[in-house]
């Protein structure tokens, strides 16, 4: 089996079908990574697999019911009775809310019968010999680095009894870099987002987290208070994330979220930030390319398997500071009365400033530069107010200049109460969310600068 092309296995599968309707998704993935501790390569490796789902259709007199059966490592032996148990889960399920007919129409990918794409350690060729470099000059600098580099390429085929033949080809990489001092009482990190390893520089990171562990070297103690604080855009990036996984039409319409119009409806139209902020998402984004086209290995408030194939359009969620879209598939849009929104494989937040996080620090009297976020948790859906961890550097700046690291906090915010309360955007950068790096890393943020960020209580982590 793991010699036959995927898409020979999407037809079998589709064939072997007897249900009224068939989806069937491969998911052939490879993956490559590095890891050093205390500047020295520690382990690397490649892995492959492949993921095989069937979504089964079965029309019945109260409606159309649906079974949906992922197993990995398939063999020959295992494909009809993969089948079968999707058949068998639909034909044992009730109606689905979601039912909708299967998607047509949509041209087929030319390069459906192609091989797969796959990454090998060779994606490294030239990010390794910098890497080594990034050690000997942190070794130098009393200073030491840990960290991982993966790259990961999945290719999915999609192919439905109703014509469809997809395929999508997702490159994703991450590089995570810590430095510590040798007595470890001063951390600082930096990430990065790539889709091929070629547009990342350690050296340049290290360098970057030199500087900050200067910084750290003096140390400041604050309480907890409403501080102006700087979110570089890592920090924004999660929130925002999240924001967007909160942003399902249905529950905005039923009254269960942040988005929620009080006496009913939703907040579409209204003002969320006096910024002109635009908040959108793009399969054709440069850098940040997504699958354009639904792929749905399960069904949930964002998305529906009878929607799988469904063209993704270029989206903007927030525009000019205003609420303009909400998450839809066909289901809760003809449920809401909504437009069709299909959800998202990248998220790019577009402020119209032009200053870098450190132009940002030199025009600040006084208040607070964050490094990242983490272990982000919901209070409250109703306001979508969450709370976290500051992590690995928060820095104190005055007149202009950063004079010292102060201490963690926990942190009680909204993030759609902080766009509302944004005095500055900074300048658009790709970037890698902390928190959410290994759901989610396609995203470009600008800083933002918060008059009054929550700063609820003293943190004693590092």
């Amino acid at each position: 089996m793991s010699r036959t092309k995927p898409h020979e296995i999407v037809e079998r599968a589709l064939e072997l079908s007897t249900a009224d309707g068939c989806v069937v998704i491969a998911d052939e993935e490879s993956s490559a990574n590095l890891r050093w501790a205390g500047n020295a390569l520690t382990t690397n490796g490649v892995t492959r697999g492949r993921t095989l789902t069937v979504i089964a259709t079965v029309d019945g007199k109260e409606g159309t019911a649906s079974g949906v059966v992922s197993r990995s490592a398939v063999t020959a032996a295992d494909l009809e009775p993969l089948v079968r148990a999707a058949e068998a889960a639909a034909r044992g399920a009730g109606p689905a809310e979601d039912a909708q007919p299967l998607v047509t129409g949509t041209p087929a990918s030319p390069d459906f019968t192609d091989a797969p794409a796959e990454t090998s350690s060779a994606v490294f060729a030239d990010f390794a010999p910098a890497l080594g470099e990034a050690f000997a000059r942190a070794r130098a600098g009393g200073r030491e680095l840990y960290g991982f580099a993966n790259h990961e390429l999945v290719t999915t085929y999609v192919g439905t009894s109703t014509g469809l033949r997809l395929r999508h080809d997702q490159p994703n990489g991450t590089l995570e870099l810590n430095a510590k001092s040798p007595d470890r009482s001063r951390s600082a990190w930096a990430g990065r987002a790539t889709r091929d390893f070629k547009d990342v520089d350690p050296t340049v990171l290290d360098a970057e987290l030199a500087v900050r562990l200067g910084w750290a070297e003096r140390k400041v103690e604050l309480p907890a208070g409403r501080y102006e604080t700087l979110l570089p855009p890592t920090a924004v990036a999660d929130l925002l994330i999240y924001q967007m996984w909160s942003a399902a039409a249905r529950d905005a319409v039923e009254g269960r979220t942040v988005f929620s119009k009080p006496g009913g409806g939703t907040r579409i139209g209204e003002e969320l930030s006096r910024l002109p902020l635009t908040l959108r998402s793009d399969p054709h984004a440069p850098g940040l390319e997504s699958a354009p086209f639904v792929i749905a290995h399960s069904s949930g408030d964002d998305a529906s398997v009878f929607d799988n194939g469904l063209p993704v359009p270029a989206t903007e969620w927030i525009s000019g500071g205003e609420l303009a879209r909400l998450t839809t598939t066909r289901h809760s849009s003809a449920l809401t009365g909504l437009p069709l929104s299909p959800s998202f494989g990248n998220l790019i937040l577009d402020g119209g400033g032009d200053k870098s996080l450190e132009e940002m620090v030199a025009g600040t009297e006084r208040g607070l530069l964050l490094t990242c976020l983490w272990y982000i948790r919901e209070v409250d859906p109703a306001t979508l107010l969450l709370t976290g961890l500051t992590r690995d550097g928060v820095y104190l700046v005055e007149n202009g200049q950063v004079t010292g690291e102060v201490n963690n906090f926990r942190f009680n915010e909204s993030p759609v109460d902080l766009l509302s309360r944004a005095s500055e955007a900074g300048r658009t950068e790709k970037t890698l969310p902390r928190e959410w790096g290994d759901w989610f890393t396609r995203a470009a943020m600008p800083a933002l600068r918060i008059p009054d960020f929550n700063m609820s209580s003293v943190s004693k982590g590092v």
